[in-house]
């Protein structure tokens, strides 16, 4: 058996595997959640409704079977890509039509690779929008606004990505055998670049940013940043109502571009010491270097990403077994076939990451019981499953897989003990 064939075979276990087992924890959630979408839980009677509740289970069985369609069509399109020959056809086919494209050619093929992605997943995204989240009462996009954030995403992503992509490519094909880590260097620059910019360039250009009105609750805001000794840039309300009901709160940018912002949906559900729970649950985020924490692992992981892709760019067999032949744009192509391949050999590890966050959000959950009130923060959650129809029974396997946040039950228990 040749290695080609060999890891071949590899591939289409692993492809196996990971969507027999994602199949099978979405069958799990579905029959959890609608084992128990009659009775509201005990830790959550007389808080939240008959109604809310069944309408969070419902709201999560649809979420769930469309994200099974979603993860259908992303692995047919994987496997006609890779063990179908779809991306040798598609490089033969921009080699005849630009045989003298010089460098912009592979940019080209990374690029057209992604576009088709998109052609298959922007279907399912308007679905998704004015289907499903219509139907739970969630969804205030028009179909206009909808189009102009398609588009607008498209161009930031052309600006930004195409210079990078371009820059990735030229070390690749000429830096030697340590190009990964000048392309690692790159991208830890490109991020905390983007870090910086992102709050008064890019969301400014989706959303509409407000100064935080004066009153009761910008001055309990403001007096637990004092407390807390926190500096930021300004406080903000965003017109998160424009598209959907769900509400939000967020720190942004780093450095002196630090911002924290608030959905308007969030300020008009809850209450001024609730806001400020929220807050402060935030706050022990930053508090407790978690965001620094997962940066710090995010640069590790894409260097570790980058050192395998340099090693395995330069095995026949890597691109052999998964149908393509390298002939011109091996680096294009070793670039796209690692971004094909990895999720399928990474997904048994989500329950790690899923677990450390977890631990983040008890850690946040604290920092709010001690400088705020959990009492308050209690309340302000249950309102927020509530409005956001999150399920209260989510099934334990499938939470492990994909909750970055604890099951609400157990959170809510850890802060009434507090």
């Amino acid at each position: 058996m040749t290695s080609a064939l060999a890891f071949s075979l590899v591939f289409a276990a692993a492809v196996l595997l990971t969507a027999g087992l994602r199949l099978w924890l979405a069958a799990r959630q579905i029959r959890h959640v609608r084992r128990h979408r009659g009775a509201v839980p005990e830790a959550f009677a007389g808080r939240v409704s008959l109604a809310a509740h069944q309408r969070a289970a419902d709201y999560t069985i649809a979420r769930t079977r469309l994200g099974i369609v979603e993860f259908l069509l992303g692995m047919l399109t994987l496997v006609a890509f890779t063990l179908l020959g779809g991306l040798q056809w598609l490089h033969e086919g921009l080699v005849s039509l630009l045989p003298q494209a010089g460098w912009w050619r592979p940019v080209l093929l990374v690029l057209l690779v992604s576009v088709i992605g998109g052609i298959v997943e922007t279907p399912l995204d308007w679905y998704r929008q004015f289907r499903l989240e219509e139907r739970f009462g969630f969804n205030r996009m028009t179909l206009r606004l909808w189009l102009a954030d398609q588009v607008k995403g498209l161009l930031v992503g052309l600006v930004l990505g195409v210079p990078l992509l371009a820059a990735v490519l030229a070390l690749m094909r000429s830096a030697g055998d340590a190009w990964w880590l000048w392309a690692w260097l790159l991208w830890v620059g490109f991020n905390l670049g983007v870090l910086v910019l992102y709050p008064t360039v890019i969301a400014p250009l989706f959303n509409r940013f407000e100064p935080m009105p004066a009153g009761p609750v910008r001055e309990r805001v403001e007096q637990l940043l004092a407390r807390c000794g926190f500096a930021s840039r300004g406080l903000f309300v965003m017109d998160g109502s424009r598209r959907s009901a769900h509400g939000n709160a967020y720190f942004t940018g780093m450095g002196r571009a630090r911002r924290i912002v608030f959905y308007d949906t969030l300020l008009n559900r809850l209450d001024g010491p609730e806001v400020e729970a929220v807050l402060a649950h935030e706050l022990g985020h930053f508090r407790r270097r978690h965001i620094t924490q997962r940066i710090a692992v995010s640069f590790l992981i894409s260097g570790a990403g980058l050192w395998l892709l340099a090693w395995l760019s330069g095995q026949v067999w890597f691109y052999h077994g998964l149908g393509v032949t390298p002939a011109a744009d091996a680096e294009a192509l070793a670039l796209v076939l690692f971004f094909l391949a990895a999720p399928v050999f990474t997904f048994m590890l989500k329950p790690l990451a899923s677990l450390a966050s977890r631990r983040h959000e008890f850690e946040a959950d604290r920092f709010a019981a001690e400088h705020s009130s959990a009492r308050d923060l209690i309340a302000a959650l249950v309102k927020l499953y509530e409005d956001n129809a999150a399920t209260l029974t989510p099934d334990p396997l499938h939470s492990a897989f994909y909750d970055s946040h604890p099951p609400a039950a157990i959170r809510v228990g850890r802060l009434a003990a507090a």
